[in-house]
């Protein structure tokens, strides 16, 4: 693999020339393109070309740079977060029904949640998530869902890291955050009012595989001190059992008897 002057692939000069778009930067010129990536002009032009070629990158009505509908394909093909998502989407679209907030279905990735679907509303609530858009962990209901149901190793990797405190009441002490992750498992749901975001709680539930670990979190943003945890996790629950099912998963339901007549 051909590598720059500095030892950089050119594959990962690709990912920081893909990685430079987000919601707020959908479309840029070549120069700007550069200054985001810290890649010298020359390169930036002549990486560019070759992604615009292969229809990667694509141009758009002023000749600026955007990322290409090929990249969406590509991207689509065999991506296990599609399953999910399809999978999950009539069971979000009836949670966003009845709570009238933010929906949202993430998973973990690395050390952030990665948020592959949300359906929201015109509601004034102040909601960060975005699709394909990450969160810390340990500031986000559905990563306290994620990381309580993960293994004991990669909690302790998490928890001895210096976590940022978001608002008064993100929890970063290990010892706290410990005694919380317990009570998620136990209580099977995390309601975290204003962690990231005063404005704004989370509340998730965990969605399971067909192996019975649990492989993303369901979650609604509600505004402060309007969460009515009772009624909500109720729905949510509803809904990540029938998508865990869609999966595959064949679990038993908690506090549930079948009864034979």
């Amino acid at each position: 693999m051909a590598n720059s002057a500095s030892g950089e692939s050119i594959i990962r000069r690709f990912i920081r020339i893909i990685s430079a778009f987000d919601d707020k930067h959908t479309s840029m010129s070549v120069a700007e393109l550069s200054r985001r990536t810290g890649l010298p002009v020359t390169t930036t032009y002549r990486l560019v070309d070759e992604l615009l070629l292969e229809r990667l990158l694509e141009r758009d009505p002023h000749g600026n740079i955007q990322l290409g509908t090929r990249m969406w394909e590509l991207a689509s093909r065999g991506s296990k977060t599609q399953g999910l998502r399809e999978a999950a989407l009539p069971f979000m679209e009836d949670v966003q029904s009845v709570v009238q907030h933010s929906t949202t279905l993430g998973v973990l990735d690395s050390d952030e949640v990665l948020y592959i679907e949300r359906l929201g509303n015109a509601s004034t609530i102040v909601d960060i998530t975005k699709i394909a858009g990450r969160l810390p962990v340990h500031a986000t209901s559905s990563g306290m869902v994620l990381l309580a149901n993960s293994p004991s190793a990669y909690q302790d990797l998490i928890l001895s890291r210096p976590l940022t405190k978001y608002t008064e009441t993100t929890l970063t002490d290990p010892a706290a955050l410990r005694r919380h992750l317990a009570e998620v498992r136990q209580r099977g749901f995390a309601a975290m009012p204003g962690v990231i975001v005063p404005e704004s709680s989370g509340i998730a539930v965990p969605v399971y595989g067909p192996d019975n670990t649990v492989v993303a979190a369901l979650s609604v943003v509600v505004p402060r001190d309007e969460e009515n945890t009772a009624s909500r996790v109720p729905v949510l629950m509803a809904a990540a059992r029938g998508i865990s099912r869609a999966l595959g998963w064949r679990g038993k339901l908690k506090g549930t008897l079948r009864q034979s007549h």
